[in-house]
């Protein structure tokens, strides 16, 4: 199953658990792509914590072949450009992750 997933939050326990659930999905060989938008597109300054280890689960997410992008407006908005974590996206590349998969889910 193609998975497209839709992050729209900055707190630590949404991006974990979002992270999370991807990683589980990508172990039982779906295909996951996940689409920062809003407080999302923060993700590379969202600092790790005792309870979130958030890094090291973009880490295994990226390493398990799973897929990243990040709105290029909503970068923009927080005067950011792409990072390491992503390239930068467009709206018509989150209408086509929108098509392309089975499910779509939204966290946060």
């Amino acid at each position: 199953m193609k998975l497209g997933i839709i992050l729209q939050s900055n707190k630590p326990e949404h991006v974990w658990n979002t992270f999370r659930f991807g990683i589980t999905a990508l172990k039982a060989s779906h295909q996951v792509k996940i689409f920062l938008m809003n407080e999302g597109s923060e993700l590379d300054i969202i600092p790790d914590s005792e309870n979130f280890d958030i890094s090291m689960k973009v880490a295994e997410f990226k390493e398990s072949k799973g897929e990243i992008y990040a709105c290029g407006t909503c970068l923009k908005v927080r005067g950011k450009e792409e990072s390491k974590v992503c390239p930068v996206s467009t709206m018509p590349d989150l209408l086509k992750m929108v098509e392309d998969s089975d499910k779509v889910l939204v966290f946060g």
